[in-house]
């Protein structure tokens, strides 16, 4: 079997090809060598290795060495609801096949199809890069992938135990809080003190929650870099890393792409930057897409919002406290600090 990564010792450790492909053989999957196995550009957690086998190629994911949660149940979770989405019209890595045990390679993994498209966040190729209007209709594209995604009747996917959608709304603020409150266990870590905002948002939120919900099927972590787009267009090849999708608010993905959607008047105020980014929609008009495409009722959207920044820069200032802690890289730390601070600002801006 041959192997084309240049770094084939960080991998390999997690992926023995060899009972893969006996795994493989038992599930009808071609046949003979595995070939041309590498990890694929691009930054991610979890591991991804392309690789070809016959005339095939496959794309394997399964989780880091040491995952932030557990890393087999995610991806039973990923591969349940990708293949709970193959007859919609979600864009989406087409699952192949799914191995939920842990004795083949360690942790559980899947199979899909690997997807020909690029991030933005990386990089425009020279189409999108250089029109415009290419450029706009890349972001009402985004939207759409979350239309659709809500769209979704999760009842008659199967999906309804994806999570628990009865007081889904309610447990948000004290779920975050809780999670900020563990980060005193990293030595060092000033504590939150320092983030303006941090407990007016969250009393905000209390105050303000909406009375109800239409559930559905949310992705969790919907942003720019985690979607791939078509080199021919400026549709979505697919929306990638489902690890945090559940049942839930479906409007809370809108709120996800308003908090991390750079500002019109300072498009580099954001973690998620694209280069030129002249072009692309404003945030209303994106809510104004999505709007006519649902039958939700959107009176909550700042809430979403809000919601949306309190949870990320939540999770951001985790790698700040690990980095005062000297697990992560100080430089890391202190740049994802200095966006929890802006998503803050943003939040505040919003309900003041």
């Amino acid at each position: 079997m041959s192997d084309a990564s240049p770094a084939l010792d960080a991998w390999r450790q997690l992926v023995d090809l060899e009972r893969l492909a006996a795994w493989m053989d038992a599930k009808g999957l071609e046949s003979g060598p595995i070939e041309e196995a590498a990890r694929p550009p691009g930054g991610t957690q979890n591991i991804l290795i392309k690789f070809r086998r016959g005339d095939r190629w496959f794309m394997l994911r399964r989780p880091p060495l040491a995952p932030r949660m557990n890393g087999s149940e995610t991806m039973r979770r990923e591969a349940r609801v990708l293949g709970a989405l193959a007859t919609s019209d979600v864009p989406h890595p087409r699952l192949i096949a799914a191995c939920p045990e842990e004795d083949v390679l360690g942790a559980a993994f899947y199979l899909m199809e690997p997807i020909d498209g690029f991030n933005p966040t990386v990089g425009l190729p020279p189409l999108h890069a250089g029109d415009p209007a290419i450029r706009r209709e890349m972001g009402f594209a985004l939207v759409d992938g979350i239309a659709a995604l809500g769209r979704v009747d999760h009842l008659a996917a199967g999906l309804s135990d994806l999570g628990r959608a009865d007081g889904f709304l309610e447990r948000q603020v004290g779920r975050w809080k809780k999670q900020l409150a563990s980060y005193h266990e990293y030595e060092g870590w000033a504590g939150p003190g320092g983030i303006e905002g941090i407990d007016e948002v969250a009393d905000w939120l209390d105050a303000h929650r909406p009375a109800d919900f239409q559930p559905g099927v949310i992705h969790g972590d919907y942003q720019l870099a985690n979607v791939l787009y078509r080199y021919d267009g400026p549709e979505l090849a697919a929306i990638v890393d489902w690890e945090l999708t559940t049942v839930g608010d479906p409007l809370l993905d809108l709120g996800w792409i308003l908090a991390t959607w750079p500002l019109e008047e300072r498009p580099d105020l954001t973690k998620l930057s694209v280069t030129p980014w002249e072009g692309f929609p404003t945030a209303a008009e994106l809510v104004e897409r999505y709007a006519g495409q649902t039958s939700r009722d959107m009176s909550h959207m700042t809430w979403c919002g809000v919601l949306a920044c309190y949870k990320l820069g939540i999770i951001l200032e985790g790698t700040h406290a690990r980095a005062a802690a000297g697990k992560a890289e100080q430089s890391t730390g202190d740049a994802l600090h200095a966006h929890t601070l802006s998503l803050f600002q943003r939040a505040l801006g919003w309900i003041g």
